[in-house]
């Protein structure tokens, strides 16, 4: 048995976990987003005039066969009031109801990451524009300091030249004083 363990690492002994896969080994599960696509198919084909039209023209074949063709081939009796219609149609909206709430449930759930998204990139836009807004009153009390100067490059050289020469001057925190 150790043996053949060596072999095939598939066949484990009672000294070795069995881990995710179990006894039987790994079965697939079923993709639970492709039902909600599929119960989404659904509700978008039973909302259009093509089913409707369709269903109306199954309904209608399925009433002239059974009264209009002879007694023997007929499989559902109008004097019963067409019963075995009236059941596959109760069948069909006991499945299309919750297939449709599904799909509203699916749609909700994006719906709501959507406005979560929305709302997390308007924050953003207006932490944005408050920083822009403050830039701007900045530069525009800068311009106002200057008393009426009008800002050219000469005038911004000379500016940024002095507050070098004074960073140059200061004395530095890292560098021992005298």
């Amino acid at each position: 048995m150790a043996r053949d363990r060596k072999q095939n690492p598939r066949i484990r002994g009672l000294d070795a976990p069995r881990g995710r896969s179990g006894v039987l080994g790994r079965t697939p599960q079923p993709s639970r987003d492709r039902f909600g696509r599929f119960t989404e198919w659904i509700a978008r084909a039973m909302g259009t005039p093509a089913f409707l039209l369709i269903l109306s023209a199954f309904c209608i074949a399925w009433l002239a066969w059974n009264t209009l063709m002879p007694p023997d081939l007929r499989f559902d009796s109008a004097a019963n009031g067409f019963t075995a219609l009236t059941l596959m149609l109760s069948l069909q909206a006991s499945y299309a109801a919750p297939l449709i709430l599904l799909a509203q449930n699916r749609q909700d759930d994006r719906d709501r990451v959507q406005i979560e998204q929305d709302r997390q990139r308007a924050e953003r836009n207006l932490a944005d524009t408050e920083y822009l807004a403050r830039e701007i009153v900045a530069l525009r009390m800068a311009v106002n300091d200057m008393q009426g100067e009008v800002l050219t490059k000469d005038v911004l050289r000379s500016e940024l030249k002095k507050m070098l020469a004074h960073l140059d001057d200061a004395p530095r925190k890292d560098s021992p004083t005298p």
